[in-house]
């Protein structure tokens, strides 16, 4: 997982940089390395570019409903849209979502109103354009989630200390009985 973390932080790292960060041999470094890459924990190195710079300023995301017996004909001609970043098949009340990045707002409205929505497969569409990206990582690790989270004491909980937002604490019946006849 270390060597995942540093090559997130700079996938151009070299194998004796990245030994030394995680501390094992270079011969060791590129051993693992290559066995995550053989493995296909590592599927590709690609760089990270400024889509603003790229002249591709507007992102929106065009959720799309899909004619069922008709996949097979969405996903072909989704292949054939240069502008599709992403897709992914969805629950709810839409069957995918696509992002796209174009240049202007008028290219978002043709791809919808002209492509998309002229594939029979493609049932409705619904377009959200993306106002800011708060935050886009290259990847998430098990280990990330450890690091989010507030570390709380069991004894903390026992005593009814802070419950955060969005979170229960369960009192026993003994527990709940004794704080009501406090009340009477």
């Amino acid at each position: 997982m270390k060597i995942l973390e540093i090559l997130r932080e700079n996938g151009r790292i070299s194998v004796a940089a990245l030994a030394e960060r995680v501390g094992i041999s270079r011969a060791n470094a590129y051993t693992r390395f290559e066995a995550l890459r053989a493995d296909g924990a590592i599927k590709r190195f690609t760089a990270e570019i400024d889509h603003v710079r790229a002249g591709l300023g507007i992102t929106a995301l065009i959720f799309v409903t899909v004619r069922q017996q008709m996949w097979k004909q969405f996903r072909a001609e989704l292949a054939r849209m240069p502008e599709v970043e992403y897709c992914a098949i969805t629950t709810g009340q839409h069957d995918a979502m696509i992002q796209v990045r174009v240049s202007d707002v008028a290219e978002v409205h043709t791809m919808v109103t002209d492509r998309l929505a002229n594939i029979p497969a493609v049932k409705a569409t619904e377009t959200v354009f993306i106002l800011d990206e708060v935050l886009r990582r290259p990847y998430v690790l098990p280990s990330d989630r450890d690091r989010g989270r507030p570390s709380r004491r069991p004894a903390q909980e026992a005593q009814g200390g802070d419950v955060p937002l969005g979170k229960m604490r369960f009192v026993g019946a003994a527990e709940g009985r004794a704080a009501l006849r406090k009340d009477d």
